[in-house]
């Protein structure tokens, strides 16, 4: 079977992994989770937090900024863990389609922005590629709104060599099993102010006062990554660029075959993508015919996600729309793109989808 995006462990983890049992510091806290935590750091140019996954990430961000009974522009083209922390602070999500580069629409933002009393905004870095970010958050500052990135699939990706996550109020990060980098389940948050991840680290474990015995005064959460997970994480990170290496080399192996199949996601100008998923909009093949055929052959591959202004929890909310995600969902498929795929592979793939 050739999966969608499975784990690629570099081995080392094991071995770190054997440590944290030696030492039984298997809560969160210990030595690896410093090591985690001060590696995002040096890789990203910015404070991290390491945190059970990444939609705890986006729920703090929100908790931490006070967006709670607001409104939030977010894009509509993304998995719904971008999208449910805005309801737990009883936000009002405001869902925005995507251009060309299958990211969120400038245009259709600022149109938002300017009917909206909109108080923050999710950039969702797709599939593993930059956003116009500088010119979201130009748009942000105009109109005085947070900005929080969702870069859950694009660790490593960069827009001016600047590391994407790192532009807006806070960024995410995602290390969950399908994702480039894993350590099974977690995420990390991320942020160029030290306060607000200090805010964030003190709300994500109990949020318990510096005294001798227990002392709440405000609403915390048990959201804290556990040493064991780190540890992990430490071996995952140790080999980040060797993996987005594999990946682009995948997506432009996949191009070079298939391009006259259809439009394969572009990377916007002075942007340089982790090419987490090669994803293709199909101009006349059903992607859910190849889908099947590919599963017939032992080739797992997903469909495009499903616009959140479509899903039925959110029918009732507003969307400033173009048509482009209702597209790339009706024509789009994600193709295995895991890093530890042989190039014999990769033609079995290209193969199958051709035959």
């Amino acid at each position: 079977m050739i999966y969608l995006s499975p784990p690629h462990m570099s081995g080392k983890e094991l071995e770190y992994v054997k440590k944290v049992f030696e030492s039984n510091y298997i809560a969160p806290v210990g030595e690896f989770i410093d090591k985690f935590e001060y590696m995002i750091e040096k890789y990203v140019n910015a404070k991290a937090l390491a945190l059970i996954n990444a939609t705890s990430a986006i729920h703090l961000a929100l908790r931490v900024l006070g967006v709670r009974n607001s409104k939030v522009a977010v894009s509509t083209f993304t998995f719904i863990g971008s999208v449910n922390p805005i309801l737990y602070e009883n936000n009002e999500p405001i869902f925005i389609d995507s251009d060309e580069s299958w990211q969120m629409d400038l245009n259709l933002l600022e149109e938002a922005l300017k009917k909206e009393d909109i108080k923050a905004v999710i950039v969702v870095h797709v599939y593993g590629q930059s956003a116009k970010i500088k010119d979201i958050k130009f748009l942000c500052n105009k109109y005085g709104a947070f900005l929080i990135e969702d870069s859950a699939e694009a660790l490593g990706a960069e827009y001016e060599r600047k590391k994407v996550g790192t532009f807006g109020d806070f960024g995410i990060y995602s290390f969950n099993g399908n994702k480039l980098l894993t350590t099974s389940s977690g995420g990390v948050l991320v942020s160029q102010d030290e306060t607000l991840i200090k805010k964030a680290r003190h709300l994500s474990s109990q949020a318990k006062e510096n005294y001798p015995w227990y002392e709440h005064k405000e609403v915390g959460f048990n959201y804290k990554m556990s040493n064991v997970l780190a540890a992990i994480g430490v071996g995952q990170m140790e080999v980040i660029e060797e993996r987005i290496k594999r990946k682009r080399e995948i997506f432009e192996i996949y191009k070079r075959n298939l391009a006259n199949l259809g439009e394969f996601q572009p990377e916007i100008p002075n942007s340089k993508g982790n090419r987490w998923l090669s994803c293709i909009e199909f101009k006349d093949l059903n992607p859910i015919e190849v889908m099947n055929k590919l599963k017939e052959n032992q080739i797992e591959s997903r469909l495009l996600f499903k616009p959140m202004h479509l899903q039925p929890l959110f029918k009732k909310s507003k969307a400033y729309l173009n048509g482009k995600s209702e597209k790339l969902f009706k024509k789009g498929l994600s193709l295995p793109s895991g890093s530890n795929m042989s190039d014999e592979d990769i033609q079995r793939v290209i193969d199958a989808i051709k035959n």
